[in-house]
């Protein structure tokens, strides 16, 4: 019997595939949830239907998606890892082209009933494909220049079309998301240092750009810069959010105010205290204690995403793992290291946490991917 014979058959099949979910994975992830839910509770001032009611319907349709998209075999995903790819590129260019403009950014794409935010599924379509192709790859080739030169292409088309959205952030984790799997998938340590060095001569070209007939980033962007370098300078102005977090971090203490005892929140110090800086509410409710613990459980997931990735025989399974699990992790240190004032202010929601409709389905989608790898892998 060959190993793929031996692989179809101990591959889980119909409903049976339900116990070989996850399962860990989903009770943390559904663990999270429920805080989120709890937090949005506490910042709509104990109002269930403001934030929270809408909150936990997406999260049940992402969870049925999530189990669902376990049940669905790696190849499918193999299959349509191009043409997933083509589509949410197509749709960056729509954005360009057609997209609605919001908050001085242009992002979205309005289908009537529905707005997709297509940077959101490029994260997702960009981890797959990437998989796909370094699962194609023979080993040997896997640091060669010319099969180098492939991946950082498709890395960069989708992320400077985010960046002249612009959305800086974004095409951060585009770039860093499809790093990790370039990493995961053998690619040489030397590559990555001349990128840190290139990444450092750009963000000096940056710095002299400012003020100048070719300058690289918008007004508000360097704003962010200067309240990152000295936010006290404009405390009333630029500087007031990350000052305001940052209060509101420092006031909870070792276990906090208590639920929805949060000066900051309730007196409506604390901006976006429902999306970008629903962390700071947190942290001040339920202090140090609090915050470590949402972070312990976030460490968990990506903790059992990546045991499920080195325990499974399928390199395309295992790349796919490893790159969502390093996607989500961007998503939560980006926002916690924002809030407290260590990397300029960017919007970047707290995941399962944040309200938010976009981010929250995508994630899900995500981890259904997560649990098709894990289910259909070799037992």
């Amino acid at each position: 019997m060959s190993y793929l014979d031996y692989q179809v058959l101990q591959t889980p099949t119909g409903w049976r595939k339900l116990l070989y979910l996850n399962w860990p994975l989903i009770l943390l992830i559904t663990a999270v949830a429920g805080i989120g839910f709890l937090m949005l509770v506490s910042v709509a001032g104990g109002d269930v239907d403001r934030w929270a009611k809408p909150q936990m319907y997406r999260f049940a349709a992402g969870m049925v998606i999530m189990i669902g998209l376990g049940f669905v075999p790696m190849w499918f995903w193999r299959g349509i890892s191009v043409a997933a790819y083509i589509g949410c590129f197509l749709l960056l260019v729509g954005v360009e082209v057609a997209g609605e403009v919001g908050m001085g950014a242009r992002r979205w794409i309005d289908f009537g009933p529905i707005r997709v935010q297509p940077s959101e599924l490029m994260k997702i379509a960009l981890v797959l494909l990437l998989a796909a192709y370094y699962d194609w790859l023979p080993l040997n080739r896997v640091s060669r220049p010319l099969w180098v030169l492939l991946p950082v292409v498709l890395i960069l088309a989708p992320t400077g079309l985010v960046i002249i959205q612009p959305d800086l952030g974004t095409s951060i984790m585009l770039v860093a998301g499809g790093g990790i799997v370039m990493f995961a998938a053998g690619v040489s340590l030397w590559y990555f240092g001349a990128v840190i060095g290139m990444a450092v001569g750009l963000v000096a070209t940056v710095l002299e750009s400012r003020g100048t007939d070719w300058q690289l980033l918008k007004d508000y962007q360097f704003r962010r810069i200067d309240t990152f370098l000295d936010p006290a300078a404009d405390p009333l102005g630029a500087g007031y959010n990350i000052i305001q977090s940052q209060i509101a971090l420092g006031s909870g203490g070792w276990s906090g105010r208590g639920f929805m005892q949060g000066t900051q929140s309730r007196l409506n110090f604390l901006p976006e205290k429902h999306t970008d800086f629903i962390f700071t509410v947190l942290a001040e409710e339920f202090g140090f204690i609090g915050a470590v613990s949402l972070l312990v459980l976030y460490t968990l997931i990506v903790g059992f995403c990546l045991h499920s990735a080195l325990t499974n025989r399928d390199r395309f399974a295992s790349l796919i793992t490893i790159g969502i699990s390093g996607t989500f992790f961007l998503y939560f240190a980006i926002n916690m290291a924002t809030v407290m004032g260590l990397i300029p202010a960017k919007g970047s929601p707290l995941p399962l946490i944040s309200y938010g409709g976009t981010s929250l389905m995508i994630l899900m989608l995500g981890f259904g991917l997560v649990q098709s790898a894990h289910v259909h892998r070799s037992r």
